[in-house]
Order: C-alpha cells, then structure tokens, then sequence
C-alpha cells in the first residue's frame, strides 16, 4: 500500500491520443493522488526516464504504462532497456498493449514486464482496466520508494 501522502507519479508510454485521453480521464477519477506523465515514444519515454533534456527534474515513475507499439523505438525495446538499467528496473511496468499475440506476451514476461494487459475495445472498460490497474498497484501491492534513492 502506499503510505506516502505525495501523489503518485505515473508515466504513460502511449501514441494513441484517443487512449492517451481515455487513461488520463480514469486515473484522474479514480480515488488514488497521481501525478500522469505522458510521452508519445519509446525515445521520448527514456529520455524522461533518463531525466534527459527536457525532462530534467522530473520524479521516477512509481508505475510506466507502456504501449508495445510505439514510433521510433518500439515499447519491447523500452522495455527492456528499463530491465537493463539498476537505476529503473525496479519501476513496475505495466505492458498495456492492443497485442493479443502470445508471441509479445512471452517476449513482455521475458524481459520482466510486471504484467500484461489486453487494452479493451469498449470505452468503458478500457476505463474500467486502467482503474483496476491503478488500485492494484497502488492500494494492494507494496512498492520501493525510489524517488531519491539509490537501487543498486
């Protein structure tokens, strides 16, 4: 659970407007204080990570919500950047993804994503999933405090 009275942070690793939009509008409702970062890449989403320009001074994530098809570099190799990295391999990831194909299940869980999740079709449970996803996170599992911290 989280304990911490400071938002969470999340980042969302999403091209699509229309599901970026539907993921802000359901966390934003949702019980659980969060602060919603958004980047349209892979490139972009390691330059926030990195705290490269221009993203300088932002927190690490507590969770990333990341797409696997993404333009310039695509969500498994974001993903398994992050896995690589002792600074970031402790944000939980959280695939979220259109691919029903077993073959990026497999490739996702292999290069240690926390979870896989089918985007729903219908608005309202596309809704519904990215709710559930942020109560779980959030609200039942424990998560390390690594805002400020050293990892390794």
């Amino acid at each position: 659970m989280n304990d911490n009275t400071e938002p969470i942070e999340i980042l969302l690793v999403e091209d699509n407007p229309g599901d970026a939009r539907l993921a802000a509008e359901a966390l934003k409702e949702n019980k659980v204080r969060n602060n919603l970062h958004h980047v349209l890449d892979g490139v972009e989403a390691m330059r926030f990570l990195r705290r490269e320009a221009p993203y300088a001074g932002v927190p690490v994530p507590d969770l990333i919500l990341l797409d696997l098809n993404l333009p310039r570099k695509d969500g498994r190799e974001v993903l398994e950047e992050i896995k690589g990295d002792p600074e970031l391999r402790l944000v939980p990831v959280v695939v979220l993804t259109t691919s029903a194909a077993e073959r990026d299940l497999i490739k996702s869980y292999n290069l240690h994503a926390n979870a896989y999740v089918i985007k729903p079709i219908d608005l309202d449970r596309f809704i519904e999933v990215v709710r559930a996803i942020e109560s779980f996170w959030f609200t039942i599992v424990k998560l390390p405090q690594l805002n400020g911290r050293d990892v390794t």
